[in-house]
């Protein structure tokens, strides 16, 4: 069946041709009586027709064409793009080059959105890098003002201001430690150094390392039931427990007195290793956990309990876990507790 869709403008050409030649022959026959005077007029008219038609299509309106071409891709046509023009676009139908026309367009439309979405990210990470850095600022500013307006020779109040200004520049330090790792990491610039280890035994560490924040909150660490049993993962052990350990203090600072954390291992498809950080704190809203994996990002509630830390920790572990080729995820419910899992490569041997 006759399709219009794919016709190519030599059809096009030759199709208008035999549409002005027919009648017109067909009319001078009527008038000669002579079939040679027919077919003669007809020779004549589509064959010039034709040659007419098809020039004006590759001359005029490909030429215009053209120029969208060069103007889609924003370059100056190469050697190779010069055939594409000469040879291969003039074989495209209009419906064809419509198509490639719509297919851009929604090309620049999302890049267009892509833009405006990284530039809403951009001031938003700068108010929070703002935020960030003003609060231990003025903090230490206004300690040294209070000291060097009369303070200073008051032994009950300068060593309480000094440890107090020397706590915000801690913060400071650990603020620029944090964007320093995080720009590395974004950078490609993190070195991994894998080796085997069993996930089990570094969880413990962490939880040892971590014992007495947990105990001034009375919250309990172990390990979930039914995953003592030892299992070997190949990554960067040091990172590991770093990512742990960013874990599980957002689980003590966030989770409730008297709680619990616990941690879980499990064998996944034979290849990999799923380990889960789990407590029964305030939890996070649905609303906010697309987010929480960006730079600065926290809620207001968790601002209010945390007001000393850098905002960077989640962030930190996403682009260590994607550096191992891996995935994190996160699930939570307010009020009722939050889950953050992670994979890691295991022993192909066990």
């Amino acid at each position: 069946m006759f399709s219009t869709k794919n016709i190519s403008p030599r059809q096009v050409s030759a199709f208008t041709a035999l549409a002005l030649a027919v009648p017109v022959s067909l009319l001078i026959f009527l008038i000669k009586k002579d079939w040679w005077w027919g077919i003669i007029s007809f020779v004549i008219i589509s064959g010039g027709s034709y040659l007419l038609i098809s020039l004006v299509l590759e001359r005029f309106i490909y030429r215009k064409i053209k120029l969208i071409y060069k103007f889609i891709y924003q370059t100056k046509a190469t050697k190779k793009e010069e055939t594409y023009y000469k040879y291969l676009l003039p074989q495209k139908s209009i419906d064809e080059v419509r198509e490639d026309v719509e297919a851009w367009a929604e090309e620049y439309k999302q890049e267009i959105e892509s833009l405006k979405q990284n530039e809403q990210f951009r001031k938003e990470f700068l108010q929070n890098l703002s935020h960030e850095f003003r609060t231990p600022v003025f903090a230490i500013q206004g300690y040294i003002d209070t000291l060097l307006q009369g303070a200073l020779e008051n032994p009950e109040v300068n060593r309480k201001f000094l440890e107090k200004t020397s706590k915000n520049v801690e913060r400071l330090t650990n603020l620029l430690n944090d964007l320093d790792e995080i720009s590395k990491l974004e950078r490609g610039e993190l070195s991994l150094i894998k080796q085997y280890f069993i996930i089990q035994e570094l969880v413990k560490e962490v939880f040892e390392t971590l014992s007495l924040k947990a105990e001034t909150r009375n919250i309990k660490c172990s390990i979930k039931k039914g995953c003592e049993s030892p299992l070997t993962v190949y990554a960067d052990k040091e990172k590991i427990s770093q990512l742990l350990q960013n874990l599980i203090e957002n689980s003590i600072k966030y989770g409730k007195r008297g709680g619990s954390i616990l941690a879980s291992m499990y064998q996944t498809d034979g290849k990999h290793i799923l380990i889960e950080i789990s407590d029964d704190g305030i939890g996070i809203g649905e609303k906010y956990l697309p987010r929480i994996f960006e730079r600065f990002y926290r809620t207001e509630e968790g601002r209010t309990i945390d007001v000393t830390g850098s905002g960077l920790g989640l962030a930190i572990c996403k682009h260590i876990i994607e550096a191992h080729g891996q995935t994190i995820h996160v699930r939570s419910t307010e009020d009722v507790g939050t889950t953050v899992g992670f994979t890691l490569d295991s022993r192909r041997d066990q």
